[in-house]
């Protein structure tokens, strides 16, 4: 008996203010700007992409290809899709990561005492 599956769409799931926020938040702990994206399109979806495009002051066409993966909105667009969608970017200090190279943790030792050369 082959296994049964189903298409799966984010964007029946993204219901409640806290859904949307903590998948958002999710793709920015992720760090990776093209899921950042697609999750910004994905809201922007489940508000009703006409909508949030008139918001934004864009077509509803240039805001789907905008979003989309072969897609590269700037800062600006990304900014004013959030508040159409009712969020904000804010910003915290970043946890230092570690290094993990040899060669990076020698940059953190002190360097060797210098001898005093003798007058003579």
């Amino acid at each position: 008996m082959a296994l049964k599956t189903y298409p799966w769409d984010p964007v029946d799931e993204l219901t409640s203010e806290k859904e949307i926020q903590a998948y958002l938040a999710a793709a920015l702990e992720d760090g990776d700007p093209a899921l950042v994206v697609a999750v910004i399109g994905d809201i922007a979806r489940a508000r009703g992409m006409g909508k949030v495009a008139k918001d934004v002051g864009v077509s509803r066409e240039a805001l789907y290809k905008s979003l989309s993966p072969s897609g590269n909105p700037g800062f600006i667009t990304m900014m004013k899709v959030a508040e159409a969608v009712g969020l904000k970017f804010t910003v915290q200090p970043a946890k230092r990561r570690r290094r993990s190279t040899p060669a990076l943790r020698a940059k953190k030792t002190t360097a060797p005492k210098r001898r005093r050369l003798k007058a003579g």
